[in-house]
């Protein structure tokens, strides 16, 4: 039977493959395009099979497309996905912010020219068949400045079935913008930090997950957009495991620990179990975003399981929660509630982001028309600052980048001139 313990030396029976988006014409196109408001099956595969390992890289792209794009996983000819997230969180993008990730599980990797490297290792099982696709719900193609998607999905297919004890993998994303305010808070004492408030029910807690079935959870991405201000992170999580109310058997201390941060963290780090990989302000304002695989200390369920987590000490804090939980079960798995409108999935930008998205686009276009006329010399001299412009903008710092941008854009032009 096949086994996913770390065990490299042994020589299974089983075939490598990949289904990638290469050029089938033997050229240099190795790349899909997806329209807007349109969807795109990946791969189809015929099992026993694991998926090892996908891969994505696109070039400046839109940011609102990490939210746009919709990725989702079948197994199994089931109706209903077992993986339904938006592209950027499937891949720790808080907000449509990105960071560079070097975890055990995900890695998001720099290329040029405002590209990454989007990676995810999960096992992903499957006995009969898989199916993944992109839904594209924006309006324009998916793919950045040249409107091309690269991609990867490595899987082996196995000699023979699983056991009965193997779990599917699932992801679900859910948001809730703004938080609710627990009911047993004085109008005086909202947005406020109450150390002196009591929760002793979990009802008004952010819910991460709530699912029925035989599984474990392994990872969680947890993204706040702090409107509230101040420290957001006095909320603890509590877990609720099958048929267990108050007090829920796992009940941890606040917001950080779950992380593995030390106290109210103001400095970014990426580990390969846990990370803060998103602060924007020391002051904790903003987008905050953070990741945890429970790799070595999955959490166990037999029947149902109800993942919550408290904005703020007893539910005192409104602010915006969007999370990924990534989990594995038997199927069938609990039908998902709907998206949200892609409407509701944009997260708080600049009044003015679609003008300075605009320029950055058509600065970006011309200094690709001029890079190519650069001799070695300049383009070692002159393009890393332009690079390192379309960076800062990637990471969310809009109207810094776009002014910095236009500076080296005529730096440039001074210097060919």
């Amino acid at each position: 039977m096949y086994s996913n313990n770390f065990d490299i030396f042994k020589l299974r029976k089983k075939a490598s493959k990949r289904i990638s988006s290469y050029d089938k014409s033997g050229g240099n196109r190795d790349a899909i395009r997806i329209e807007g408001n349109s969807t795109k099956v990946l791969a189809e595969i015929e099992g026993p099979g694991i998926i090892k390992h996908i891969y994505f890289t696109m070039i400046l792209q839109n940011p609102l497309d990490f939210r746009r794009a919709i990725i989702k996983m079948y197994w199994d000819n089931e109706k209903n996905p077992s993986v339904e997230v938006p592209f950027g969180d499937f891949f720790l993008i808080g907000n449509c912010r990105v960071r560079e990730i070097n975890s055990f599980m995900v890695t998001v990797n720099k290329g040029v020219g405002g590209s990454y490297g989007f990676n995810i290792y999960f096992p992903m099982p499957f006995s009969e068949n898989a199916k993944i696709e992109i839904e594209n719900q924006g309006t324009t193609p998916l793919g950045g400045i040249v409107e091309f998607l690269w991609y990867h999905i490595d899987y082996d297919i196995l000699s023979d079935q699983f056991p009965e004890e193997i779990g599917y993998f699932h992801a679900y994303w859910n948001r809730e913008n703004l938080t609710k305010i627990s009911s047993a808070i004085a109008e005086d004492n909202k947005n406020k930090q109450i150390w002196s408030g009591k929760n002793i029910t979990g009802v008004d807690n952010y819910v991460i997950l709530d699912t029925e079935g035989d599984g474990k959870l392994v990872g969680l991405f947890l993204c706040i957009d702090n409107i509230a201000g101040g420290w957001y992170g006095e909320g603890d999580d509590m877990i609720f495991i099958d048929d267990e109310i108050w007090p829920p058997p796992i009940h941890g201390t606040g917001t950080e620990e779950i992380f593995g941060g030390g106290a109210s963290p103001a400095i970014e780090f990426c580990r390969p179990f846990s990370g803060f990989h998103l602060i924007e302000n020391n002051n904790y304002s903003g987008n905050n975003a953070m990741y945890r695989w429970f790799i070595q200390d999955s959490i166990r369920f037999n029947k149902k399981i109800r993942w919550t987590i408290e904005h703020g000490h007893a539910n005192n804090l409104e602010n915006d929660y969007s999370s990924v939980a990534y989990w594995y079960q038997k199927e069938p798995h609990k039908k998902y509630k709907s998206l949200p409108s892609l409407e509701n999935r944009i997260p708080r930008l600049p009044k003015n982001f679609e003008s300075i998205w605009a320029e950055v686009i058509n600065i970006g276009q011309g200094l690709v028309s001029i890079i190519s006329k650069l001799n070695d010399k300049q383009r070692d001299e002159l393009v890393p600052p332009a690079n390192d412009a379309i960076y800062l903008f990637m990471e969310g710092k809009y109207i810094n980048a776009l002014e910095k941008l236009k500076n080296t854009n005529e730096v440039i032009k001074q210097k060919i001139s």
